[in-house]
C-alpha cells in the first residue's frame, strides 16, 4: 500500500464508554465483539453503546437541571427518544418529523422543544393540536402563522425568541449558526431581536418565557458561548424572562490529536459567564452532538482493495456518502481501524471511499490501517453516533443500514435494515 506516517495504533479515547480489547485484540463495546455484531447484523452497521448515550444524557441533565434538552437532529429513532426521556431530559425537535418520532416513542408533548427557521403553518399547527411544550420563534412570519392558529381556536404557546448574537465562531462555515448572516433568528444589532421579543410578549396569542441563542455547531471553545452570553445578556435582563437557553454545539474529538471540552466544563463556563452577567433566568442548553458522536461506530465489510503504483491504494466499502454525508458536505476527517486488530500499529496509508457512482464518496481521505487489511475484514471509524445515520440517504438505491444499541451484553436492533422492497414502498402503481 501507497505512503507511510506515524504507525501509531488507533487513540483508544476516540471509542465509547464501554469500550475494551480482549485478549486477542478485538473490540468489544457493551460487552460483545464487534465482528461478531458484523457477522449478526450485517454491514454497514451503527452500533450505539447506550451507557455512554446514558451517561451523557446524565452529565447534561447534572449541568444544566430540567431544562436541558437533547437535540435530536444528531441521531434520532424512537429507541433514542425513549432513553433521552427516561433521562428526563426534554427534546429539541425541527420538524413535525422529528416530533411525530418523539411522541410516537411516548415522549410527552410538553418535553418537546419546536426549532426551525422555515416551520410551515401545518407544522405549527401540529405541534399546536399535540400541546407542545415550547416553540423557538425564528421569524416574523412565524410569529403571524401562530397568532393566526391561536385565533382558529388553538391554545396559545409558550415561545423563545431566537436571538442571532452576531458572533463568528472557528467551525466549518456550514455549521455556524450565531454570525450576522445567518438564515437563523433575529439579529442582536440590528434591533430585530429586540422587536421580535416585545412583539411576543405583547402578543395575547402567546406565551414569551425566554431567549435563545445558538453559535454554531462543532465548536470546540467553551470561551465562544461565553462571548455570546455577554453580548446577549443586557436584553436579557431587560425583559427579565424566566428561562434563556444558550442552545448546543459543543464540539467532539473526531480524530487523534483533538481535544473537546466535557459537557460538564461547558456547563461551568456558561454558568459562570451568566452569573458574572448577572442573568437571573434559569439556564437551558441543547447538547446533541456531544451526547451522541462518541457513542457510536460504524462497522464496514471491505469489497475490494485497488493499489495505484506510485499514487494510492483505495479500500472501499460497502456503505459510503450515504450512512456518512459528513466528509462530503465539511470534509470533516475520522480515523479507521480493524476491531480485530485494535493495537495493532497502522503504518499503511490508504483511500477509505465508499461505494457510490461519486469520485468524491470518501469517508477518510488518509486512513491510516494495519499491513495485511484483506477484502472481507471488517472496518470500523469511530464517532460516527451524530449526524450519520440521521443524514444519511438512499442515493445509487442503496438501502440505509441497521442501528443496534448495545448493553451488559446484549445487543438489540433497535432500526431494521431497509430492504430493496422498501425502496420503492412509496411508489405510485402504474394507474393502469
Amino acid at each position: 500500500m501507497s505512503g507511510e506516517r506515524d504507525s501509531a495504533p488507533l487513540d483508544l479515547n476516540l471509542l465509547p464508554d464501554t469500550a475494551e480489547v480482549d485478549g486477542d485484540d478485538h473490540l468489544l463495546i457493551g460487552g460483545l465483539r464487534v465482528v461478531d455484531l458484523a457477522a449478526e447484523f450485517g454491514t454497514p452497521l451503527f452500533v450505539y453503546d447506550e451507557e455512554h448515550l446514558r451517561a451523557r444524557c446524565r452529565e447534561a441533565r447534572a449541568g444544566f437541571g430540567e431544562h436541558a434538552a437533547y437535540a435530536s437532529k444528531a441521531f434520532l429513532c424512537g429507541a433514542m427518544a425513549k432513553l433521552v426521556n427516561e433521562e428526563g431530559l426534554r427534546i429539541d425537535v425541527a420538524s413535525a418529523g422529528e416530533l411525530f418520532v418523539a411522541l410516537r416513542s411516548g415522549v410527552p408533548a410538553a418535553q418537546c422543544v419546536f426549532h426551525g427557521n422555515n416551520k410551515s403553518t401545518e407544522e405549527l399547527a401540529f405541534a399546536l393540536q399535540n400541546h407542545i411544550g415550547l416553540i423557538v420563534i425564528d421569524s416574523f412570519e412565524e410569529m403571524d402563522r401562530i397568532e393566526w392558529l391561536v385565533t382558529e381556536g388553538l391554545a396559545p404557546p409558550r415561545v423563545m425568541v431566537r436571538v442571532t448574537p452576531g458572533i463568528e465562531v472557528h467551525t466549518f462555515e456550514e455549521v455556524q449558526t450565531g454570525q450576522l448572516d445567518s438564515k437563523f433568528g433575529f439579529g442582536w444589532s440590528s434591533g430585530a431581536a429586540a422587536m421580535a421579543a416585545r412583539r411576543a410578549a405583547a402578543s395575547p396569542q402567546m406565551h414569551l418565557i425566554g431567549l435563545h441563542m445558538h453559535i454554531g455547531s462543532q465548536v470546540f471553545s467553551v470561551a465562544n458561548f461565553a462571548q455570546a452570553v455577554r453580548l446577549v445578556a443586557p436584553l436579557v435582563r431587560e425583559l427579565d424572562l424566566e428561562e434563556f437557553c444558550v442552545g448546543g454545539g459543543l464540539g467532539v474529538a473526531y480524530v487523534a490529536g483533538e481535544e473537546s471540552a466535557t459537557i460538564s466544563q461547558w456547563a461551568k463556563a456558561i454558568l459562570d459567564a451568566v452569573r458574572e452577567e448577572g442573568i437571573t433566568a434559569v439556564i437551558g442548553a441543547e447538547p446533541g452532538r456531544s451526547i451522541a458522536a462518541q457513542a457510536g461506530v460504524t462497522l464496514y465489510t471491505i469489497g475490494t482493495v485497488k493499489e495505484i503504483p506510485g499514487v494510492r491504494t483505495y479500500v472501499a466499502v460497502d456503505g459510503g456518502m450515504s450512512d456518512n454525508p459528513r466528509p462530503v458536505l465539511y470534509g470533516s476527517g475520522y480515523e479507521a481501524f480493524l476491531p480485530r486488530a485494535v493495537t495493532a500499529p497502522r503504518p499503511d496509508i490508504v483511500r477509505v471511499v465508499g461505494k457510490h457512482c461519486e469520485s468524491g464518496d470518501v469517508l477518510v481521505r488518509e486512513a491510516q490501517v494495519p499491513a495485511g487489511l484483506e477484502v472481507g475484514d471488517i472496518l470500523c471509524t469511530p464517532v460516527t453516533g451524530a449526524y450519520g445515520y440521521s443524514m444519511g440517504s438512499n442515493y445509487n438505491r442503496v438501502p440505509r443500514p441497521a442501528v443496534v444499541f448495545v448493553r451488559d451484553g446484549q445487543a438489540r436492533c433497535v432500526a431494521r435494515r431497509e430492504t430493496l422492497e422498501d425502496l420503492v414502498a412509496l411508489e405510485v402503481p402504474d394507474s393502469d
